[in-house]
């Protein structure tokens, strides 16, 4: 899903690597890392969910791809709602994604400062978002998250 980042203005156009390196770490969940397929081309999406810390365990919402003749069609809304639903299933609480500040407030995510939640690098606020899997579940976490080390390579 190199291609899904081409055009995005605020990416590092590593995605694809991130996604390689947190496969190969401890924190990632095999079971929510989810796939859009179309029958016609194959794989045109992908969602990732990881394990990451505040004063809790939570995750990660990182990252988002869908290939480029696919995008504005609605497979990274899908994609983002059943991971989210799946988490909760698999009993995790929150999830934690630094993205398009217009975007992930549909799916319910607010900024994580609302927590007292804060990246570990210089963001500003209101691209840095959370959000409670279950109601309350952020009501008495505060602090910096901690990102595995994929997230650093």
């Amino acid at each position: 899903m190199k291609s899904a980042f081409l055009n995005e203005e605020y990416s590092d156009k590593k995605e694809h690597l991130l996604v390689k390196w947190i496969r190969k770490s401890d924190p990632f969940i095999p079971e929510l890392s989810l796939i859009a397929f179309n029958q016609n081309a194959g794989i045109i999406g992908h969602i990732l969910l990881s394990k990451i810390t505040i004063a809790i365990d939570s995750l990660a919402l990182a990252p988002v791809s869908v290939a480029s003749p696919y995008q504005k069609q609605g497979v990274e809304s899908q994609l983002i709602h059943a991971a989210l639903k799946r988490a909760k299933e698999l009993g995790y609480h929150s999830a934690i994604v630094l993205g398009h500040k217009d975007y992930y407030p549909k799916f319910g995510f607010k900024p994580a400062s609302l927590w007292n939640i804060y990246a570990p690098f210089d963001v500003p606020e209101e691209f840095f978002m959370a959000i409670e899997l279950t109601e309350g579940s952020l009501k008495n976490v505060q602090g910096v998250v901690h990102y595995s080390k994929a997230f650093s390579e």
